[in-house]
């Protein structure tokens, strides 16, 4: 009896997905249907190719073996039906992002409601993670990363502004009280609202100007894990409870109606922006593809600069 290619194609979702939940979510299967694919596989094939358990899937040096050599052949096929399926089908499926706080905050509004708009059989989900995760080995088909994180076996695509800026701020009734600052060392002087890395590590606050910079370690009543709780340092520093640094564009809207004011604007540092970061594969999953064709289509008009 012939091996049917649908029980393949689970079988190669699941390995890939290191799951059953997370390969039906990228297949818009079900994990029962997946199951059920894999136990009429290794019947044909009278070998086992997962152990599984409630907590993990794992390949066996079989199911390992399998993987390696169809991982190829089944791009090619997988490129061959794509190839005469023809150009008028809509891309399907899930994709799935791993992304810092601060891009679900300030990139992916100005970039997923045209994203979705255009391929409504495409479901986006996103995590919204600052710890140093692998993309792949998380789940997910992509992520936006910052340059310092950036491997060079992955692809990067430029997504958001190509620059950004710390910025330094407070309250007007906080400078009225304490004074403003007139030069970075002035800062250590202050009460610094400070944000920490889930590794526990506190990053200096770093100040640039002509050629000169500077770092240093302030001191504050609230420290915060940065990502999520990042709001709370924005709302103690409009409470009037010290000096925040965040990145510009989270800020600007509070300038902008005068609950934060500007500090040291000159020394303000800049920095790279971020990347949609992927695997560089031959053949991307059709939400990936799509999503990539899209940052490259509009980068200019969403962010000012043509994608890569």
């Amino acid at each position: 009896m012939p091996v049917d290619l649908n029980d393949v194609r689970a079988f190669m979702a699941v390995a890939q997905a290191k799951g059953f939940r997370d390969a039906a979510r990228r297949t818009g299967s079900s994990a029962s249907k997946l199951s059920d694919a894999l136990r009429r596989l290794e019947a044909q094939l009278q070998v086992r190719l997962l152990h599984r358990t409630t907590r993990s899937v794992v390949l066996t040096e079989a199911g390992a073996a399998l993987f390696e050599a169809l991982n190829p052949a089944l791009a090619d096929v997988t490129r061959a039906l794509d190839a005469v399926r023809g150009t008028d089908e809509q891309p399907a499926g899930t994709l799935k992002l791993n992304v810092p706080v601060v891009a679900s905050r300030l990139v992916l509004p100005q970039v997923l409601p045209g994203f979705v708009a255009r391929y409504p059989a495409i479901k986006v989900e996103v995590i919204a993670d600052d710890r140093f995760v692998d993309v792949l080995a998380s789940g997910c088909d992509a992520g936006i990363r910052y340059e310092e994180r950036l491997e060079q076996d992955m692809v990067a695509l430029p997504i958001g502004p190509r620059t950004q800026r710390f910025a330094l701020a407070a309250a007007p009734g906080y400078l009225a009280r304490q004074g403003t600052p007139q030069h970075p060392s002035d800062v250590l002087g202050h009460a610094c609202l400070r944000g920490r890395f889930a590794s526990g590590v506190m990053p200096p606050w770093a100040f640039e100007r002509d050629g000169e910079t500077l770092e240093i370690d302030p001191k504050g009543p609230l420290e915060v894990q940065i990502g999520g709780a990042a709001e709370l340092l924005v709302d103690m520093a409009i409470a009037g409870s010290g000096l925040v640094m965040l990145f510009e564009d989270w800020l600007r809207p509070h300038f902008a109606r005068g609950a934060l004011i500007p500090v040291l604007e000159p020394w303000w540092p800049t920095f790279s922006g971020p990347f949609l970061y992927y695997p560089g594969r031959r053949h991307l999953p059709a939400p990936l593809r799509a999503f990539v064709d899209y940052i490259r289509e509009q980068g200019a008009t969403l962010f000012g600069h043509e994608g890569v």
